[in-house]
């Protein structure tokens, strides 16, 4: 490959390779009737550039763990990777081209992580990518400090590039802030990001909203800053020039800035050449239409009556970027594989990791906590877990957003993931550390630990409050859509954290998770329960799982007296059973609640009704077990049920049925001690005893009595 190769050997078939392109982007938008073809067309010579002369990549193996990695922040504009895909050889066809954004095709609106082959994220939501890069370029960084710590700078199989294309939607974005201050602060210099500085959106000139300087913003940062500008002079008058040695030497220059991630202002005509639609708004997002599409190819020299058009002769210029991309992986391969002879170990943890596999017995590491009606928070257990897990997993990384002693994340004796001269007294650390710090930026952790998931040789969680978790909805609805298994430890799970008030207690935020669909929510009940959540997150690798923790001590279950705290694993189970094995009444709790329906229980069984207890941490692992198991558990011809969660009561309607109860809270919480809120919104077990009454009483298994409502 050319990475590293100060000759640039543009020719007149890598020129006619890029305006092909245009053609391409032009005809894939015109057949489609939508999409995004200006971006396309005016990044042709950057993509190109990179595709074929800068980036070390193999087209016929997507998943190469030496590859430098893509990412298209400015997803809108898929065809500038689409065709890039289909010109280097991984795949794609013209055929593919010419379905863009149709039923079952794998050229959709944006580019979706595991649909199309050499997409590496899905970028729809402008912003996400930045931040996703910036995750891909830590990850490398941690993943060259687990294998090959002691290599020479550049000389490690570990050792890669990323780079992102963004435009100006996504520099408006607050995520892209987030995630590139991040990125200054760790010094990320094998991230490239190139800025399409076009002044143009939808809503066409972008200083309608917009007029910072993003090159000085970069620069305070702390990012390596370049400038391109191939709008010297007045475009009106054809004074434009794509002058791709000047971004190939932008991108070498910033190569050679080691402690600092690179951002290259590249300075476009959006469109560029279409005659009278280059530089408008209207070109960002719709079809040029017929007649300026002919005009386009005539300026390009193209026949204005063919669609589709491509020159064998530049195909097979193009596509031999793929024989050097075999090349590269093959010397790279020789230099893994002595790597691997030199550390077995180190080869046997790169395996396991690279298949997402846990080590044997890895959860007998896990601590045990014995019954104690004093307890432990769920949130102080996670952090014993975590403890234990450090020396089983090495793979397992992260952090917080500022709030490291609150969630309880913070591997003991583990040191942070920080150039040394960042390090602090509280937080000693290097550049291989362990524990991350994303500052007060949730929307940007969110963003960064997708980055890191895909990118492959690690696994990542990051924490904050639950209520703050609505900073991060966008990259937490990304993860799920795109089944990747990152932890969220999110903590102060309800009104119990009391004095903080309502702008702190998650009242609907369960819920609305819940509603995110492959999201798994764990609530758990207490310590042993926090302990098999852990245990399913890590083993689910398909999806990401969110822990619910709450800030104030929860009792420790006996389960010597009650069930084993295994089945947290399905979701739900049968936590205590009524008398005689059939219950009149079921009631199903979740986290802080299930010690109320455990009192409850004791109360109702001694007025003589027959009750179970049900602990239910995560509806989503009970909804996926077989329907034998849910009728064991939650039979359908007991419609007595009380479910009792300190949150509002949207998401059990499903269990309640016509006759449940639910204890809910559908208000704001306030300020005052966590005790004298659960009491005063109902969170006990009188209330519980009364809300059973209460469904006993609509099923008609009791009359005349007292519900307290």
């Amino acid at each position: 490959m050319a990475a590293t190769d100060p000759a640039l050997n543009w020719s007149d078939l890598d020129r006619k390779a890029v305006d092909t392109v245009r053609v391409l982007a032009m005809d894939a938008v015109e057949k489609s009737g939508n999409g995004h073809p200006g971006t396309a067309m005016s990044l042709a010579p950057a993509a190109y550039l990179l595709f074929n002369r800068v980036m070390r990549h193999d087209p016929t193996d997507p998943h190469w763990a030496g590859r430098d990695r893509f990412v298209l922040s400015c997803g809108h504009s898929s065809l500038t990777l689409y065709i890039q895909l289909y010109l280097s050889g991984y795949g794609l066809s013209l055929d593919d081209l010419q379905h863009l954004r149709q039923w079952d095709s794998l050229t959709p609106g944006h580019p979706e992580y595991g649909h199309t082959p050499g997409v590496e994220i899905t970028t729809g939501p402008l912003g996400q990518g930045i931040g996703n890069a910036v995750g891909m370029a830590m990850a490398a960084r941690r993943e060259r400090g687990l294998f090959d710590p002691d290599a020479d700078p550049g000389n490690s199989v570990f050792d890669h590039q990323v780079y992102a294309l963004c435009s100006d939607g996504d520099i408006e974005e607050g995520v892209s802030h987030e995630s590139s201050a991040i990125a200054g602060v760790q010094k990320l210099g094998n991230l490239t990001v190139i800025y399409d500085d076009n002044e143009i959106s939808i809503e066409d000139d972008t200083r309608i909203a917009k007029n910072e300087d993003v090159g000085a913003r970069y620069a305070a940062y702390g990012w390596d800053v370049r400038h391109v500008d191939w709008r010297k002079g007045d475009p009106a008058k054809g004074d434009y020039h794509e002058d791709v040695e000047a971004l190939y030497k932008a991108i070498q220059a910033g190569h050679k800035v080691t402690d600092r991630p690179t951002f290259i202002v590249l300075k476009t005509i959006i469109g560029w050449p279409a005659p009278n639609k280059q530089n408008t708004g209207k070109i960002h997002g719709s079809a040029l239409g017929a007649d300026e599409v002919a005009a386009t190819k005539k300026v390009l020299g193209w026949d204005p009556n063919e669609s589709f058009a491509v020159a064998e002769d530049v195909l097979a210029h193009a596509r031999e970027v793929s024989e050097r991309g075999r090349a590269a992986h093959a010397e790279w391969q020789k230099a893994f594989d002595a790597w691997a002879k030199a550390n077995a170990e180190g080869k046997k943890l790169f395996d396991r990791v690279e298949a997402r596999k846990l080590p044997d017995n890895w959860f007998d590491a896990v601590p045990v906590f014995p019954a104690d009606d004093k307890g432990i928070a769920t949130r102080a257990a996670s952090g014993k877990v975590l403890d234990a897990l450090a020396p089983v997993l090495p793979e397992l990384w992260g952090g917080s957003a500022d709030l490291a002693e609150s969630n309880n994340t913070t591997m003991k004796g583990e040191p942070s993931f920080i150039p040394s001269e960042y390090a602090t007294k509280a937080f000693p650390g290097n550049e291989y550390g362990r524990t991350l710090h994303f500052g007060i930026r949730e929307h940007g952790m969110g963003s960064i630990l997708n980055g890191i998931t895909v990118h492959g040789g690690t696994r990542p969680y990051g924490a904050t409050f639950l209520v703050f978790s609505d900073y991060m909805r966008g990259a937490v609805r990304l993860s799920a859509l795109m089944k990747l298994p990152v932890i969220y430890v999110w903590t102060h799970d309800s009104i119990g954290l009391g004095e903080d008030g309502p702008t702190h207690q998650p009242i609907e935020t369960i819920s609305a998770l819940r509603a995110i669909v492959g999201l798994d929510v764990v609530r758990p009940a207490d310590a042993n329960e926090t302990a098999w959540a852990w245990r399913g997150a890590l083993e689910h690798t398909d999806r990401p799982t969110a822990l619910a923790l709450s800030r104030q001590n929860l009792p420790t279950i006996d389960r010597d007296k009650y069930a084993s705290a295994e089945g947290t694993l399905k979701g739900g189970y049968i936590l205590s059973d009524a008398s005689g094995g059939q219950p009149s009444v079921i009631l199903i709790g979740t986290g802080s609640e299930v010690q109320h329906c455990l009192a409850a229980q004791e109360r109702l069984e001694a007025q003589g009704t027959p009750t179970r207890v049900v602990s239910m941490p995560c509806q989503e692992w009970f909804y996926e077990q077989d329907k034998a198991y849910q009728e064991e558990v939650l039979p359908r011809g007991v419609k007595a049920r009380v479910t009792v969660e300190a949150g509002i009561r949207m998401s059990w309607d499903r269990i309640l049925g016509d006759a449940g109860e639910p204890v809910s809270i559908e208000h704001y919480g306030a300020s005052a001690p966590a005790k004298i809120l659960f009491e005063q919104f109902g969170f006990t077990a009188d209330n519980v005893v009364a809300k059973a009454n209460a469904a006993l009483a609509k099923v008609g298994a009791i009359t005349g009595h007292k519900t307290g409502n």
